[in-house]
């Protein structure tokens, strides 16, 4: 273009393209990913999942009991419990505050079962105890609210009693919780329902909330200190008044003491306590 032996640039290099939009398979295989990172590793900590040692929150989430419990445990120097170190070179996903878990009583611990295979050479996997396949991204699994045994969700599906197939202990069908669940839905039920257990003063766990109770239990504390407050300030006014009373009827019997007529000495009394009545209220006056 000014014979410096340059090319000239055409359109399709001068004008840069859209961005495309993700194809459907694609977008499956990042949800597929994401979950299967989900199933693998401790939000909190980043380290692996123990499965002997799995507990979940009223939302579905997973966690290592182990972390759950260095979060609670009381910290001096900090507000919040630090996460341990990470081991795969991750953060963690979100801090602990976060989760909304006050104490054990709004995790369950989930019991798996241990399955070996024919053909894998003694190789155990996680699997669902009543249809035998694999729990973990591949198969949409739940557990039950409180024993904390997990099945494949198409297992519960199937079973009409109310009563878990690995311990046979009775449950109602609204305590049966997705493991991370993808679908709106599924949260809107959960959510639901630990409104509905707050109502009642109840865990995830189905346990008494005890943060509850001593909210309460301060409150009637306070309540009561203002009234042992209120009642102590009565008895001592009443205890006021009465030794004025007591000292003014002591000033009215010296002076009738001297009087012989038992009828002018009572009519004496009377016309001074009256008269003591009236200035004792005209000092209350003056003093308001």
């Amino acid at each position: 273009m000014g014979n410096d032996g340059g090319s000239i640039p055409t359109r399709r290099e001068l004008v840069k393209s859209a961005a495309r939009a993700p194809t459907v398979s694609e977008l499956k295989a990042t949800a597929r990913e994401n979950l299967s990172h989900a199933w693998t590793y401790d939000p909190l900590t980043s380290h692996k999942f123990d499965m002997e040692n799995l507990v979940s929150d009223w939302r579905g989430r997973l966690y290592n009991y182990e972390s759950i419990l260095n979060a609670l445990m009381p910290n001096e120097d900090a507000t919040e419990a630090p996460p341990l170190a990470a081991t795969n070179g991750e953060p963690p996903e979100y801090s602990f505050s976060s989760t909304g878990i006050k104490s054990l009583r709004d995790v369950v611990k989930l019991k798996f079962k241990r399955y070996a295979p024919p053909g894998t050479k003694g190789k155990e996997i996680w699997a669902c105890p009543v249809t035998l396949k694999e729990l973990g991204p591949a198969t949409r699994a739940v557990y039950i609210v409180p024993c904390g045994h997990v099945l494949a969700e198409a297992a519960i599906k199937q079973i009409e009693e109310e009563a878990c197939p690995e311990c046979s202990e009775l449950f109602d069908r609204r305590d049966i919780i997705p493991i991370l669940p993808t679908e709106e839905a599924d949260v809107e039920k959960m959510v639901n329902r630990m409104e509905d257990l707050k109502s009642k003063g109840l865990t995830h766990g189905l346990k008494k909330d005890k943060s509850g109770g001593k909210k309460k239990r301060k409150a009637e504390e306070q309540n009561g200190d203002d009234n042992s407050a209120k009642k102590n300030k009565k008895e001592k006014g009443q205890e006021k008044e009465q030794t004025v009373v007591e000292t003014v009827k002591a000033s009215i019997s010296s002076r009738v003491s001297g009087i012989n007529n038992a009828m002018t000495a009572s009519l004496t009394a009377k016309v001074l306590a009256e008269q003591e009545e009236r200035n004792r209220l005209r000092k209350l006056a003056a003093a308001k």
